[in-house]
């Protein structure tokens, strides 16, 4: 709802799974991430050999598609800095070969439980990994957007995680870019798969729920079952979508109701975040130190003007209290000590333990020689604004008296 273009591209087919979320903007993130999942799609056929063989194999065409990526920034220059990120696994049997790089993700969703299985390749992880920072602390780090590894013209035999990982039936797998996990909380993600009625309508629910928190990135979901028994093919039906996508299906056409009413609103139902644009960064060490370093400097200021926010508030109710004492030691008041007539300054209340007023004078009359009305007049205080106006107080109790 935000993005002018689709960076990420998807690949559902019969055997391989996929998302890609390229990088690099219009500079041709939409080319990288396409280019490795058509590259990709080559896998879709029944696996031969193990699932631990499969993996080698998913991580040869994966180093294959980074090559072909370099090969086109190399006929193409003005597409440099292009690349992307790719998660995907092939079904072998019960078991899954996976293979990743980047910050897409790979979820399980178990006995009603969601689990994150891949680790993103971010400086933010990095930073979490090695207790800098907590991971609330990691969803709104300015460095979030930086990526230690990705597929793209930054490096010839980038490090690809792989594994492979056993199957239960009932599970669902969540292949997602992080237009989905980036705004969208686990908790939440967990109760759309738990209410599903299918994996269509789950898809669905976790993309509207996307755009009604302002889908500030591409979001592209795919999700698989596993089924007690292999389920019969009978006939291929692969799905490329976002920018791999070749041409528009019947599909692509549909549009649930609640996004139909997101997408037609004048603005998102959240005010969308700013987003920064993904980027790879080569000096993974010396860039690492760097933002270590950068962080410390933003927690130490961050410390500081906390502190300074602190003192300026108690500098503000130090001068309130200040001015407030001030004014009341400009006021006076007449009443008693019990025995006598006093002129006292300041006002009758107590702060506490504190006194606000003192003795000013103290007249010498007694209040045995007062009339009924004047003491109890004395006794409950007659206020003035001034010395002067005490004391024309205090004169005509005294003439009264006479």
């Amino acid at each position: 709802m935000v993005r002018s273009n689709n960076q990420d591209s998807a690949y559902a087919g019969d055997h391989l799974f996929l998302v890609a979320d390229g990088m690099g903007g219009h500079a041709g993130g939409d080319v990288a991430s396409a280019l490795a999942s058509k590259a990709l799609a080559s896998l879709d056929m029944e696996p031969e050999g193990t699932a631990e063989s499969n993996v080698a194999v998913l991580r040869k065409a994966v180093l294959e598609a980074n090559t072909k990526i370099r090969e086109t920034v190399g006929d193409r220059p003005e597409l440099s800095g292009m690349g992307t990120t790719f998660t995907g696994f092939l079904t072998v049997g019960d078991k899954l070969a996976l293979a990743h790089i980047g910050d897409s993700r790979l979820y399980l969703f178990r006995n009603n439980t969601l689990s994150q299985i891949t680790r993103d390749h971010t400086f933010v992880q990095r930073l979490v990994d090695s207790g800098k920072i907590t991971e609330e602390e990691a969803k709104t780090h300015p460095r979030r957007s930086v990526l230690m590894r990705v597929l793209g013209d930054v490096d010839s035999s980038p490090d690809i995680d792989t594994e492979v990982l056993t199957t239960r039936p009932g599970d669902v797998w969540l292949l997602c870019s992080d237009g989905l996990c980036g705004y969208v909380e686990d908790v939440d993600i967990e109760k759309i798969l738990r209410r599903r009625l299918s994996l269509q309508s789950a898809v669905d629910a976790l993309i509207d729920k996307s755009l009604a928190h302002g889908a500030p990135d591409n979001v592209t979901v795919v999700l698989v079952e596993t089924t007690a028994e292999a389920q019969p093919i009978l006939e291929p039906n692969p799905r490329f979508a976002g920018s791999a996508a070749n041409a528009p299906s019947p599909r692509d056409g549909e549009v649930t109701t609640a996004r139909t009413r997101l997408l037609n609103r004048r603005r998102p139902v959240r005010k969308p975040p700013q987003v920064e644009e993904s980027h790879f960064e080569p000096r993974v060490d010396e860039y690492l130190a760097e933002l270590i370093a950068e962080t410390k400097r933003r927690n130490r200021r961050r410390r500081l003007l906390w502190l300074f926010g602190v003192l300026a508030v108690l500098v503000a109710i130090g001068g309130a209290l200040l001015f407030g004492y001030q004014w009341t030691q400009s006021r006076y008041f007449v009443g008693t000590d019990g025995d006598t007539v006093i002129i006292y300054r300041g006002v009758q209340q107590d702060l506490g333990s504190i006194s606000l007023h003192s003795v000013a004078e103290d007249t010498g009359i007694t209040l045995d020689k007062l009339d009924g009305l004047e003491r109890r007049q004395v006794e409950r205080t007659l206020g003035a604004g001034s010395l002067e106006e005490a004391r024309e107080i205090v004169l005509r109790i005294g003439s009264g008296d006479d």
